[in-house]
């Protein structure tokens, strides 16, 4: 599962855009029992989610014209340039003009891309920040998942950008390829998967953050309540857990999970 000792490749940031921040903060809050704490003036409205006052998630206001309410995972990368470069050479495009890094404050170095069949992702280049301060505890990001049409492909463009080992695991109807990052022992590296896209049910190629829930039913009923949406409703997986997805008030998608104790 996720770790705060980042290395490259590893999921290491989290945020959130929306069309109305103070509403969003609401909604995590009486979900997830997030703080919101602003980030400053001088940022635009984005702020952090804290637990326990150490920060799990981001959040701030759309910024891309035409863009949806949705989660965008960042990974790490010591040389967000060559990155950069990787992944128009690998298929992908950067969605930003002028097409290259942008300085956030000193914090660190932030490129926004999209992969070969889709689905947008971010990096991150740490400079005062690393990342996200707290992982894997309950309420905190737990899992990264990338839904995609052709799953291998996709494997192997991310590999060309930060190296990343897969293998195979037998899931219901599906094979399910676990990512790890390059580094250490295969399976304590791992930090996400990829599944195959259920084009027949419309869903487009994205980024899906799991987050730890002790309780999933509880959360989707607290979730119902304060305005949010059943996607996928609660399901037990043999070895994996019990999971939900749901969608908040702005349609932004992401998933529960509470591990089965033997992971």
């Amino acid at each position: 599962m996720l770790g705060t000792d980042f290395t490259t490749g590893s999921p290491n940031w989290l945020d959130l855009g929306s069309p109305d921040t103070e509403a969003a903060a609401a909604f995590y809050g009486a979900v997830l029992g997030w703080r919101f704490v602003s980030a400053g003036p001088d940022t635009g409205g984005y702020g952090f989610f804290q637990v326990d006052g150490k920060t799990v998630a981001a959040l701030g206001p759309l910024t891309e014209e035409g863009a949806n309410s949705a989660w965008m995972l960042h990974f790490k990368t010591d040389d967000i340039t060559a990155t950069v470069q990787a992944v128009t050479a690998g298929g992908g495009t950067v969605r930003m003009e002028p097409m290259e890094p942008m300085d956030v404050m000193g914090e660190g170095m932030l490129a926004q891309a999209t992969d070969p069949q889709g689905a947008q992702f971010a990096l991150w280049q740490p400079g005062r920040t690393a990342g996200l301060e707290l992982t894997s505890a309950p309420n905190t990001l737990l899992w990264a998942e990338l839904h995609a049409p052709d799953p291998e492909a996709d494997i192997a463009f991310y590999q060309g950008l930060f190296g990343w080992r897969s293998q195979d695991m037998s899931a219901p109807g599906m094979t399910y390829r676990v990512l790890s990052t390059n580094e250490g022992d295969q399976q304590e590296a791992s930090f996400g998967g990829v599944a195959p896209l259920n084009a027949g049910e419309g869903e487009l190629p994205r980024w899906v953050p799991y987050f730890h829930s002790t309780d999933v039913d509880a959360t989707i009923t607290t979730a119902q309540s304060n305005g949010g949406s059943v996607l996928m409703p609660a399901t037990d997986v043999p070895e994996v857990g019990r999971m939900a997805w749901l969608g908040d008030p702005f349609g932004a998608a992401f998933a529960l999970l509470t591990p089965d104790p033997r992971m």
